[in-house]
């Protein structure tokens, strides 16, 4: 009988703590205060806080702390709580008291418990190969065992350079979980050879850890496939050059993989290389009119044309002129000469006989 007694009287006090508990005024005018007004705590580190229960209403009244972990201590309307390690996701912490007119007073101690992210890391979806210009492909950026996951915010970078604003979900839950989050893409050329990574950063606001508990996954760097795109301007250029100078036809484009060159000469004639510059050292009159340069590689092509306008040397005009010349005085002199010697008897080409004395 006893012991059944105790057992009610353990229930009703059980009860009516369940009632305190569920039915206190968080708004009545001389509620309690904690300091600090709210805590945050890493996981498995110690903690503690103190509430003044009140000033006047909660004297020669009950009064007290209720949370699932750690002790308290009484020193007049001062309650102090102590745990040596919080090991609780969730704690529920009130300091409160009744007046004499049973009317129930509390105020709530909020309580966030924090686990850095053990791992992060980031992936391209779906991908096997290379990028290819143009195409969307997924970033992936995977956070471990992080709490609590409404205070992640994850920023993905390229380089240095943030993709946009940093990601977050709203949760309520308070253990550890694995979240996943993601960012589009589009690269183009400019990206071939890029880094990208992610960096994961729990924001527990001014109670938490001066520095906030960052963590960056490692670099990938992707490989993008591009056709090519010539580096200087794709419109026919005029290239004017004398007869038998040099010709060089700069014809540099990036691409990747690396494109060949095939080369289309006036006469018809194509000539494929890997050269993007093609050299003519002693031009010739056959090689006057339209060049044509084609660039390919797997993904597409481009062309670009030169129109030769090939030039008389005027050196080979100054020697053309000075052999004329030459040739000009030769034969002005030996018909000179036989001029005078057509008048002197000589220059005759006829055979007359020698005059014989009688």
């Amino acid at each position: 009988m006893l012991l059944w007694c105790l057992f009610l009287m353990a229930a009703m006090m059980s009860s009516l703590r369940d009632v305190r508990v569920s039915s206190c005024d968080t708004n009545c005018a001389d509620k309690p205060v904690f300091t600090p007004s709210s805590l945050v705590v890493k996981f498995g580190d110690p903690t503690s806080a103190n509430c003044s229960v009140c000033e006047l209403a909660c004297v020669n009244n009950q009064y007290g702390w209720e949370s699932p972990a750690g002790v308290t201590r009484k020193d007049g309307t001062t309650i102090s709580w102590t745990v040596d390690s919080l090991t609780e996701w969730s704690v529920s912490s009130l300091c409160f008291y009744s007046d004499d007119a049973g009317h129930q007073c509390c105020t709530f101690l909020p309580v966030t418990v924090y686990q850095p992210p053990q791992k992060v890391s980031i992936r391209v979806v779906n991908l096997t190969g290379p990028m290819l210009e143009g195409r969307q492909y997924t970033l992936q950026c995977t956070v471990e065992h992080v709490a609590p996951v409404k205070d992640l915010r994850v920023t993905f970078y390229r380089g240095q350079t943030a993709l946009g604003q940093p990601q977050s979900i709203n949760s309520t839950v308070t253990k550890p979980v694995t979240q996943n989050f993601s960012v589009d893409i589009s690269p183009g050329r400019e990206e071939d050879g890029a880094q990208y990574w992610c960096e994961a950063k729990l924001e527990l606001g001014p109670e938490g850890p001066k520095l906030p508990p960052v963590e960056t996954s490692q670099n990938i760097t992707v490989t993008v496939h591009y056709q090519p795109h010539l580096e200087g301007s794709s419109h026919p250029e005029t290239i004017r050059v004398r007869e038998g100078e040099l010709l060089r036809l700069n014809c540099s484009a990036v691409a990747n993989p690396p494109p060949t060159y095939t080369w289309t000469y006036p006469s018809g004639r194509r000539e494929a290389s890997h050269a993007n510059v093609l050299t003519i050292n002693s031009t010739t009159v056959s090689d006057g009119g339209k060049f044509t340069c084609s660039v390919v590689n797997l993904l597409g092509n481009v062309t670009k044309e030169f129109d030769v306008e090939l030039q008389a040397n005027p050196t080979g005009i100054i020697i053309g002129v000075v052999v004329a010349v030459v040739v000009i005085v030769a034969l002005g002199l030996v018909a000179y000469y036989c001029y005078r010697q057509k008048w002197m008897g000589g220059c005759n080409t006829s055979h007359s006989a020698v005059p014989t004395e009688d």
